[in-house]
Parts: structure tokens; C-alpha cells; sequence
């Protein structure tokens, strides 16, 4: 079977090969699951998802990042990556409530074409340890983790959005 990630090209654009070890769930409004490739509507993303982890222990502690690598559009992605969120010192075995955000949720609002909204958890070495990027635009996923030391993802998730219509909202 062939990743999803690869296919979507998340690893390659946003991040470099891994292997998934620990499990995160992410659920915006209490029942829309984040599956790879699936398309979200903007209107149902307006509000920061549950993001869960599922492994480590309470003193493990893990960052997630929630990027759009398809800016302005995906065809020519020339302002790659926005930051929509990013969460540190998350403990194992909670959600992401239980972090420190250093950048606040921001609802995708793609205008052109089809974007993807990765979610990328990563595990600290220890706590405290991750600065938060200077800016949401051009932020760079791999140099991120390149300059707080955080390695290969642990998990990653992503769904499709693109601009709605009022034809499609019915």
C-alpha cells in the first residue's frame, strides 16, 4: 500500500521520510476526522481542532505544527509554507490543550486551488526547549526543526481545502 503521504507529496514539500510512532488523532468540532486526502470545507475548520497523542508518557513531551505548504496556490507555491498553529511542551498521552501555544490558530482560507493543511508532531528532547518562529509567512518546516533540534516527525496528518462557493456550502 502506498503512503498517503508520499502521494499527497507532504513528505518531500513540507517534511523528509519517517516512520510513524506514536498515533495522533485530530477532530475539528467534536466529529470531523482528519484523514490524509480528504477534503474539509473552510466553514467547518474555522475553529482549532482536538488534537490528541496517543503515546509517549507524561514525561515525554511533544510540538505540533500545523503548516500550508500551497501558498499563494499549488501551482506555484512561491510564499510555501503559512504557519496555521504551532502547540510545544505537549505531554504524552493528552491533546494539545495541555501545551503551550506559541502561534494561535488561524482558520485556512486557501484562494487558489486546492491546499493541504499538514499537522506534524514531533518529539522534544525535553521541555521548554522550542522557540516559536518570528513569522506565520515563509515559515519553513524542515529549518524549524533543524533549529530546535526536533528530528524526524513522530506523526502526520493532512486534509484538503480549497475556497467555497455558495454552490458547494449547500
Amino acid at each position: 500500500m502506498s503512503d498517503p503521504l508520499v502521494v499527497g507529496r507532504v513528505i518531500g514539500d513540507v517534511i523528509d521520510c519517517f516512520a510513524t510512532s506514536v498515533t495522533m488523532t485530530v477532530t475539528y468540532n467534536s466529529n470531523k476526522h482528519v484523514f490524509n486526502g480528504h477534503e474539509l470545507f473552510p466553514s467547518s475548520v474555522t475553529t482549532k481542532p482536538r488534537v490528541e497523542v496517543h503515546g509517549g508518557d507524561m514525561r515525554s513531551f511533544f510540538t505540533l505544527v500545523m503548516t500550508d505548504p500551497d501558498v499563494p496556490g499549488p501551482s506555484d507555491p512561491y510564499l510555501r509554507e503559512h504557519l496555521h498553529w504551532m502547540v510545544t511542551d505537549i505531554p504524552g498521552t493528552t491533546d494539545a490543550t495541555f501545551g503551550k501555544e506559541v502561534v494561535e490558530y488561524e482558520m485556512p482560507r486557501p484562494n487558489i486551488g486546492i491546499h493541504r493543511f499538514v499537522f506534524i508532531l514531533f518529539k522534544q528532547k525535553k521541555r521548554d526547549m522550542v522557540r516559536g518562529p518570528s513569522s506565520r509567512d515563509r515559515f519553513n518546516t524542515r529549518q524549524f526543526v533543524e533549529d530546535n533540534e526536533l528530528g524526524l516527525p513522530v506523526a502526520a496528518v493532512y486534509f484538503n481545502a480549497q475556497r467555497e462557493t455558495a454552490a458547494r456550502r449547500r
